[in-house]
């Protein structure tokens, strides 16, 4: 066709992007715009609310966002077990939609409106693991190893191009509109994911013809698409615990859930300090997410995929434990709002931008089944553990007595380990990728 030749010429200055793939990337960009773009417009409001229900009970937010995970991760498994893709996928943005809906009815007719706060700020947080973690799933269920080291870093750029719409709607709404009917623009982004979800399923098969490499396989993936992957809905634990790759991805996860949650609940006491006007927290966190934005999708566009193409997948992800290791030395020096708002942007630019995309790539090596429930593990239930645990790490640690540049200083050791893990898991992925033949699905 005319205009998916001249997309292709567009797209081909940037990435290296071949005909057969060029409506599926775009299907994918957009999908990932809308996704994200809903969760920005939520997560100003969530960071509120997780400082008006007061920021020494962050902890327990995140314990009770873990057990949520812990109940939710099943019912998911069974779904995934028993209906496929292009079935489960729509289903999944569907309830979420529908929870967004509810809320906005609870909040605008101030129905227990501190108890919903903190419902929604649990809520949200799994809304946010569960959207992406299904998206990344069905990326590296698409394409091939060799293709998401080209193409994820484009396809990450969707997200960042929604996560900066998506504050800057709430920057220039939030006051007029009021921050709660932002809410029903989120749940029209949620389902017009769904539609490029669709619309993506349609293109599959083009896509695997552009495959020149394929990921390996596992008994599950002989399974036709039109059916579920069968297995047990905990079969994802087990997964992770019997293989020694999935079992480091795992713990790189953990690493980055231990740093995020420092820097956040560091973020917090900071920001809580720095003003009491809820509206002036807010448009500071909204502000970090537009500044978050415009980094992340230029480093993307430009850079992403050239770059772990050149490196490989291993400095890539060893990028953010360098970022993080130098942020919190930083901030052990000097624990100042501009600080934590620099180390913020910072970090998250390197975690969208390079360090996630090649994160996802290491899942197109694994089968069909381990990329639906052992990457759910790994993203909803580990990290959301490791989210809690960290969380009350943090409170002991503050109890103690200790200032956050002392707490600040005493992460940075953790940050090495975790970079010396990123290059281990680097060489696993190519040694896999490597292992079999081309095998087209």
């Amino acid at each position: 066709m005319l205009n998916e030749t001249v997309l292709h010429r567009w797209l081909g200055r940037v990435i290296a992007v071949r005909p057969g793939e060029v409506r599926a990337l775009c299907w994918s960009f957009a999908y990932f715009f809308c996704l994200l773009a809903g969760y920005y417009v939520l997560r100003p409001l969530r960071d509120e609310m997780g400082i008006a229900g007061g920021v020494r009970n962050l902890q327990w937010l995140f314990t009770a966002t873990f057990l949520v995970m812990l109940a939710a991760v099943p019912l998911f498994g069974a779904v995934v077990a028993r209906l496929p893709r292009r079935r489960f996928i729509p289903l999944v943005y569907h309830f979420f939609a529908a929870n967004i809906v509810i809320f906005w009815l609870l909040l605008t007719f101030d129905i227990g409106q501190q108890h919903v706060a903190r419902v929604f700020f649990v809520w949200i947080s799994v809304f946010n693991l569960f959207a992406v973690s299904v998206f990344w799933s069905f990326m590296a269920d698409l394409f091939a190893s060799e293709q998401g080291k080209r193409l994820f870093g484009f396809i990450a750029a969707g997200g960042s191009a929604g996560a900066l719409a998506g504050p800057a709607v709430t920057v220039w709404l939030a006051v007029p509109l009021g921050p709660v009917n932002l809410l029903i623009l989120a749940a029209v982004l949620v389902e017009a994911a769904v539609l490029c979800a669709q619309r993506l399923e349609w293109t599959a098969p083009k896509v695997r013809n552009e495959a020149t490499v394929a990921p390996l396989e596992t008994t599950s993936t002989t399974r036709p698409e039109s059916a579920g992957l069968g297995g047990s809905s905990l079969a994802g634990i087990a997964m992770v615990l019997r293989s020694p790759y999935l079992a480091g991805i795992a713990l790189w996860v953990s690493l980055l859930s231990l740093a995020g949650t420092f820097l956040y609940f560091q973020q917090a006491n900071i920001v809580a300090a720095a003003s009491d006007d809820p509206a002036v927290r807010t448009r500071i966190f909204a502000t970090i997410d537009l500044a978050v934005g415009i980094l992340t999708i230029v480093v993307q566009c430009c850079a992403t995929g050239k770059l772990i193409a050149r490196f490989g997948v291993g400095p890539a992800t060893g990028f953010l434990p360098i970022v993080f290791g130098a942020g919190f030395a930083a901030l052990a020096v000097s624990p100042a709002l501009a600080a934590v708002i620099a180390f913020q942007a910072i970090q998250r630019t390197a975690n969208f931008a390079i360090s996630n995309p090649a994160r996802e790539v290491l899942f197109t090596v694994v089968g069909r089944e381990e990329k639906y429930k052992a990457k759910n593990v790994i993203d909803i239930v580990v990290f959301r553990g490791a989210d809690a645990v960290s969380g009350w790490l943090f409170a002991a640690m503050r109890g103690a007595g200790l200032e956050i540049s002392a707490i600040s200083l005493a992460t940075v050791p953790v940050a090495a380990g975790w970079f010396i893990l990123a290059l281990a898991l680097g060489r696993a992925q190519e040694r896999r990728a490597q292992q079999v033949p081309a095998r087209l699905c």
